[in-house]
């Protein structure tokens, strides 16, 4: 069968490839778009995402290893997921209610504990409300949690059902 369990893991992967190239190469490096810290927070996720998928897909696991793939893949999956919906919902709120624009991530990391850090990313900048790209009415975050939702999707069914590819 074509569509066996190594070979969706490895295109889950390959959607989490696409999503960084995208990015880094489209976004970053054609459009000259800086990353705010919740994009950045949102890239840990991917990467940590892909990292797994990549690991399930070379590994070829049967059910219990499936199952066991996909709740570790759900943590940063599941981060990644919230990360984006949060910077949705701060890009949804009124320009009266966004929070003030603070350091970059970089000065936070060298100068701040890492709880501090996380905490203030969480709370989002005014840098994260602004909308620099969209199609089809969704921000850049807005497309980010869909894929995000999209590998969960494929994530809960592995956990729900292991290896749902094989015969028998």
């Amino acid at each position: 069968m074509l569509w066996n369990i190594r070979t969706l893991n490895l295109l889950a992967f390959l959607v989490t490839v696409v999503a960084m190239a995208t990015a880094l190469f489209y976004f970053q490096g054609y459009l000259g778009l800086t990353a705010c810290p919740l994009c950045i927070f949102q890239r840990v996720g991917m990467i940590g995402a892909g990292a797994i998928f990549l690991i399930a897909g070379l590994h070829k696991p049967a059910n219990t290893g499936t199952r066991i793939y996909a709740l570790l893949g759900l943590i940063p999956t599941g981060f990644g997921a919230f990360i984006a919906a949060r910077h949705v919902w701060i890009q949804g709120l009124p320009p009266d209610q966004v929070p003030a624009c603070g350091p970059d991530l970089a000065y936070m990391m060298q100068n701040f504990p890492l709880q501090q850090v996380i905490n203030t990313v969480l709370k989002g900048s005014g840098e994260c409300a602004d909308i620099q790209w969209s199609l089809l009415g969704l921000t850049i975050p807005g497309w980010t949690l869909t894929v995000f939702i999209i590998l969960m999707m494929f994530q809960l069914l592995q956990l729900i059902k292991g290896d749902f590819t094989r015969k028998g």
